[in-house]
């Protein structure tokens, strides 16, 4: 994980950009520079994990382009040696390192290209112009605002932009700046038509394109460590990462000391598939020390975000101070392809697809989020495997009747799809999901609550959540992380669409809380 700024204009001061790219130093912790384009900023934080030579430092220059990514380009190489075919030549091994040529070759055609998780800036000297862009699922972060002169400055976090903007947007997936307008090249939630397949095409597809999104992500010049919390998504990219690697993979899981529910999943696994397996068990004082830590990284106030965060955040931590370890697979971004606990009451399929699709355009804001802020916190890179784009593109076209929750059991199409394999246990195979802040401890949530109600007295409470309009605490809970929130990041929670919760006008889903242990088909999830 690196974190890259770039101020489109000359008013802001070296010194104020420096201080601003700063505030994300964990980020990029092996280097930093800032290069003057002429016509403002460009700066990189570096955290090496492809090119590990100074040649791999960044911006990268050619001709008239000046360049910083934050990103992982998959399939690189045959893409290198089509530009050094077309007489471009390169100095390091950085798989960053192609988009320079990439872009004098084809222009903003070339993100149509990629196939990577990316967020860069560029500027081009000759047009006298910049231009940015963030990969279509928005798993790497960049964030936006405009000051008064109407200069543009990008960063890869909301923290490097508070001192220097008054009003701070994320930057949409799949997007591209360009004069001062947001072009889209890529919508992952679109479906023109539905793939058509049977049955068995569709788990053949299913099973390929997750075995080949896994492989291209354990490509690293750095360790390569895993998520494993013995649930079915984290289970399946362990077991698929063991089958394809010689040395026993090295695997993490975390819990609670009084009440962990998956630390028992996640060893049943890791003896299967013969891992170097740790676990980290936290208590009821790390949790509510980690709190605040834990949303100043994030940038939300979201309930379900942060409940899950803390957890992620402290194994991540572990990994970082015992490990030598510098890029995590996780299993994030399954639930919103093949459905929740709370999908199962979708009434069509229809509805259901619909739902698929809000949950994609917004899980930059949500899961994906948090996955990047825990991992790159702690000086980690994450790299998402259910987040391929031809596995996501593919899986959003398969008809939501066959989608849907209509086999007694959820995610029936991505357990089916490795059902012969025996890649994981089948006990862990066709497992009830739990949600991850549950399975860490059904103890962990009620902490938070609990710590929540001695926080506020119900006048307090009452008077408090008038405060904000924009998205209005509704518990104790909500309003904690709110003020939190707001301590670091003053008017800025637009940056967030609102509370990620269960689709409260589906009959079953209108809750007040988004625990999915609030739902009448929980059942055997929280065991």
């Amino acid at each position: 994980m690196c974190s890259i700024i770039g101020c489109c204009g000359t008013d802001v001061q070296y010194e104020e950009l420096r201080d601003a790219l700063e505030k994300t130093h964990s980020r990029g912790p092996d280097a930093s520079r800032i290069v003057n384009t002429g016509n403002g900023w460009l700066g990189f934080n570096r955290l090496s994990i492809m090119g590990l030579t100074e040649e791999g430092m960044q911006p990268f220059f050619l001709k008239q382009i000046c360049l910083v990514c934050n990103g992982e380009i998959y399939g690189f190489r045959p893409l290198k040696e089509g530009l050094k075919a077309q007489g471009y030549s390169f100095r390091s091994d950085s798989d960053c390192e192609i988009l320079p040529a990439m872009y004098l070759e084809y222009g903003t055609d070339m993100f149509r290209m990629l196939d990577a998780e990316y967020a860069l800036i560029l500027y081009d000297a000759e047009k006298k112009k910049y231009i940015a862009a963030r990969d279509p699922i928005g798993i790497r972060p960049l964030y936006y605002g405009v000051r008064a002169d109407g200069t543009y400055i990008f960063a890869s976090e909301p923290k490097n932009l508070t001192p220097l903007v008054e009003k701070i947007f994320p930057f949409p997936p799949g997007h591209y700046f360009e004069d001062g307008k947001f072009i889209k090249y890529r919508d992952m939630s679109e479906v023109a038509q539905y793939s058509g397949d049977d049955m068995d095409q569709v788990l053949g597809k299913i099973r390929s394109l997750l075995i080949r999104g896994v492989r291209k992500r354990l490509d690293s010049d750095t360790p390569v460590g895993f998520l494993l919390s013995g649930g079915l998504d984290s289970s399946l990219v362990c077991g698929i990462a063991a089958h394809l690697t010689e040395k026993p993979i090295r695997t993490w899981a975390i819990g609670m000391d009084l009440d962990a529910i998956d630390l028992k999943y996640a060893r049943e696994v890791a003896d299967y598939i013969h891992s170097d397996h740790h676990e980290v068990i936290i208590t009821r004082d790390d949790v509510i020390g980690a709190l605040e830590t834990v949303i100043e990284a994030l940038g939300t106030y979201d309930i379900t975000t942060i409940r899950a965060s803390i957890g992620m955040y402290l194994v991540c931590k572990a990994i970082h101070e015992t490990s030598d370890v510098r890029v995590l697979m996780t299993g994030e971004i399954s639930d919103e392809i093949f459905g929740y606990k709370y999908t199962d009451f979708a009434p069509n399929a229809e509805e259901f697809q619909k739902e698929a699709e809000k949950r994609i355009r917004e899980i930059h804001m949500y899961d994906v989020l948090r996955a990047d802020r825990c991992i790159s916190v702690n000086s980690l890179e994450a790299r998402v495997p259910f987040g391929d784009l031809a596995f996501v593109e593919y899986c959003m076209a398969i008809d939501p009747e066959m989608k849907m929750n209509r086999y007694g059991k959820g995610k029936y199409l991505l357990r089916r799809a490795f059902e012969k394999d025996g890649l994981i246990p089948d006990s862990i195979l066709w497992r009830e999901k739990a949600a991850f802040s549950d399975a860490v401890g059904h103890s962990l949530k009620d902490d938070l609550t609990e710590y929540a109600e001695q926080c506020y007295t119900d006048e307090e409470y009452e008077a408090g959540i008038l405060k904000y309009d924009h998205a209005r605490p509704f518990t104790k809970e909500s309003l904690l992380y709110r003020d939190i929130f707001e301590k670091y990041y003053p008017g800025q929670s637009e940056m967030v669409a609102d509370f990620w919760m269960p689709n409260r006008s589906w009959e079953g889903c209108d809750v007040t809380d988004p625990s999915a242990r609030v739902l009448a088909n929980y059942g055997a999830s929280g065991v």
